[in-house]
């Protein structure tokens, strides 16, 4: 198989948050608008009562800040089994000291990002196994999946185009040339349609208040 067709993974062999709390992810590509999604969820769970934990991969916690500065913005080359290595370590390090404890307590757990970034970037971007990488990061979290995995879909091009607007520096990602975006997409909508219960994949172009209300309906049918 060419790695711009990334072979599906295997079955999940996994566990879903199961406790008191929700655990939430967004995925997709960069530009995708994943961060304006988080805010508008955390508002609207806020106005609702609930107690939001609003976090991030890599980088939610001391030491995956350090760990993003060196997979984001380290100048030089790392190799990629390496990158894989230390998104797993942020991972292990945050779901731990972070994500099992907001659960625990009940509260909704909105990340942006999760394993199934690694198994995008890493294993099709990278051209690493995907199985592998995946198996890693279910090693590193003791085999934690979110409840539910939102998916903002945007083609390479209008996301390159959002981050052209943006005037700000590429990340080491965000650099990356057309085809490691195009793998990293076709990647993500792999992996939505081998667990179509976890994903809710949406069209990213729709504006980002009809966006919302997908994602709202969807968080409101798990927490009941």
């Amino acid at each position: 198989m060419t790695a711009d067709a990334p072979r599906p993974p295997h079955a999940p062999r996994a566990t879903t948050a199961g406790g008191p709390g929700l655990f939430l992810t967004l995925e997709g590509g960069d530009g995708a608008g994943k961060t304006t999604q988080a805010a508008l969820l955390e508002e609207w769970l806020r106005a609702q009562g609930r107690e939001v934990v609003r976090t991030r991969e890599p980088g939610g916690t001391d030491v995956g800040v350090r760990i993003r500065d060196i997979v984001l913005h380290h100048r030089g080359h790392i190799a990629p089994r390496a990158e894989a290595l230390l998104y797993a370590a942020d991972r292990a390090h945050h779901i731990e000291t972070v994500v099992q404890l907001a659960i625990a307590r009940g509260d909704v757990v909105i990340q942006d990002r999760y394993l199934d970034s690694s198994v995008a970037y890493q294993g099709a971007g990278r051209v690493l196994d995907a199985d592998d990488v995946r198996e890693l990061s279910l090693w590193a979290t003791g085999g934690l999946l979110p409840d539910l995995t939102v998916l903002l879909d945007l083609d390479p091009a209008s996301a390159r185009a959002r981050l052209d607007a943006d005037d700000k520096p590429f990340d080491r990602l965000e650099a990356e040339k057309a085809e490691f975006h195009e793998r990293v997409r076709a990647a993500f909508l792999t992996l939505a349609a081998a667990e179509p219960e976890r994903f809710l994949v949406l069209d990213a172009t729709e504006p980002a208040a009809v966006l919302a209300d997908r994602v709202r309906e969807a968080v409101a049918s798990r927490l009941a």
